[in-house]
């Protein structure tokens, strides 16, 4: 981050810790001054200075670990503001948990007119500044002019990636390659410029100020070369190893005593989000089977009246990293459904493998309805506390079904499967298992704290509607 970026950020943070003590000092006033609710006195009402110094505690390292001072995703207005409410939630739950074992004394209408003032103050704090910058004349982030050595599928990618980050600057001037079927050629709307041995002449030419190589491994000398014949020049140099289509999802880089370690199979969910995914899992995990209980007792009752057969059905399953486990859902079929399985089992024209039908005959009466409302899954919270599964995730697969996997589909498997995702709330069995391995993938690539809690959301609409469960 360079000096610019650095004072920006100190900038918003002070503002923001300011625009949140005025609006908790605000909400001292309003409870004390509005006539709604139990008349309260002065004495009452008044926070001490300790109260001020504890949400400036609580706010700046959570709106600090939540992102909402990282530039690329506050580049659009409407992700900023999601990452703003999503801040300030997260900071009113510590809060108030932190109130509950300290000062309980405090209004609980204070403390909502300060959730809803803060969080109006701190939007429309940056909806203002959006409009000043504007009406300034800010002018767009500095252009950098980027040439891409390589134009084979590596480059082409990198080349869609940069397209998509024109917001930040970048601006793809084109490739070099030494294919000559290549030449003069526009590819994802960037032209071959010449070959290999031509960068440093374009460099020149077209004032590029960064340059990527995605070259193939076999190309290393080349690099070498070329790496030296740019040292004369005022351009920053990188390159994306050819190997990361072995990874399983995001590649990471990390500094082994000077060396650096390119990650092909870490977790893609690991550090503080992954801490952030687990404590959420144990929560709300635990808060619906407490909740649930009385009726999860009822559905295994009205399953073994109506058929014969175990309550809890138990299936072997596909679990992050490809380590299998055990699952549990209420039985949905009957006891010898997988037995049965060739009954259902079909192949499309394209020789993918379709399991599931809305016209299942060993699907149960009672199972059908468990099935509609996605009942079924609630004996899966139960993974969810052993840490086999999440809340939200890619869903757990069959291993013969694993088995017919492409390579590219085994990318799934690098976080923990969800009784819920993103093929879920964009289809669920309406769509067939090869079609929604792209959006777990999709999932997996745009993980966030707030993408989980979009999709819990957008869950219980589709339950309602019981949408493509069958």
């Amino acid at each position: 981050m360079n000096r610019r970026d650095t004072n920006t950020v100190v900038f918003l943070l002070v503002a923001d810790v300011v625009i949140t003590l005025i609006s908790f000092h605000t909400a001292v006033q309003l409870r004390y001054w509005l006539p709604w609710g139990v008349k309260l006195s002065w004495h009452e009402v008044a926070q001490p200075w300790t109260i001020y110094l504890l949400i400036t505690i609580i706010w700046v390292p959570t709106f600090v670990l939540t992102r909402v001072y990282d530039e690329k995703r506050s580049i659009d207005a409407l992700e900023e503001s999601q990452l703003v409410i999503f801040a300030v939630a997260v900071a009113c739950l510590l809060f108030a948990g932190v109130l509950y074992l300290t000062f309980r004394e405090l209004p609980r209408r204070l403390f909502l007119y300060f959730a809803v003032g803060d969080l109006a103050l701190l939007l429309g704090f940056r909806l203002a500044l959006r409009l000043a910058l504007r009406f300034a004349g800010r002018r767009e982030p500095a252009q950098r002019r980027v040439l891409v050595v390589g134009a084979g599928q590596l480059g082409r990618r990198l080349a869609s990636t940069i397209e998509a980050q024109r917001t930040t600057g970048l601006v793809l001037v084109g490739y070099v390659d030494d294919d000559p079927a290549k030449q003069g050629k526009v590819l994802q709307g960037a032209p071959v410029l010449g070959k290999v041995a031509d960068t440093p002449a374009l460099v020149q030419a077209y004032g590029v100020e960064e340059v990527i190589f995605a070259l193939p491994l076999r190309a290393h000398g080349a690099i070498e070369q070329l790496v030296l014949a740019l040292q004369e020049l005022p351009v920053r140099v990188r390159i994306v190893p050819d190997f990361l289509h072995l990874a399983m999802s995001r590649a990471t880089v990390e500094d082994f005593d000077g060396l650096p370690l390119v990650g092909l199979r870490d977790p893609a969910i690991d550090g503080l989000d992954r801490i952030v995914k687990r404590v959420f899992d144990l929560s709300i995990a635990s808060a619906l089977l407490l909740l649930t209980w009385p009726f999860m007792l009822l559905i295994a009752l009205a399953i073994k009246l109506d058929s014969p057969g175990p309550a809890i059905f138990v299936q072997e399953r596909v679990g992050e990293n490809g380590r299998l486990f055990k699952m549990y859902k209420f039985r949905s079929m009957v006891a010898d459904a997988e037995q049965r399985a060739h009954e259902v089992i079909r192949v499309d024209a394209n020789g993918d493998v379709l399991h599931k039908h809305p016209d299942d005959p060993r699907v149960t009466r009672v199972g059908r309805f468990l099935r509609r409302t996605s009942l079924d899954e609630l004996p899966q919270l139960f993974n969810v506390l052993r840490g086999e599964m999440s809340l939200v995730g890619p869903r757990p697969e069959l291993p013969w079904l694993v088995a017919q996997y492409e390579s590219w589909q085994r990318r799934r498997f690098a976080v923990p499967p969800g009784i819920t995702g993103w093929w879920q709330i964009n289809g669920r069995s309406e769509r067939a298992m090869h079609l929604h391995t792209e959006d777990d993938l999709y999932y997996i690539q745009n993980y966030s704290p707030l993408l989980d809690l979009q999709i819990l959301w957008r869950t219980v609409g589709v339950v309602l509607r019981g949408r493509g469960a069958f």
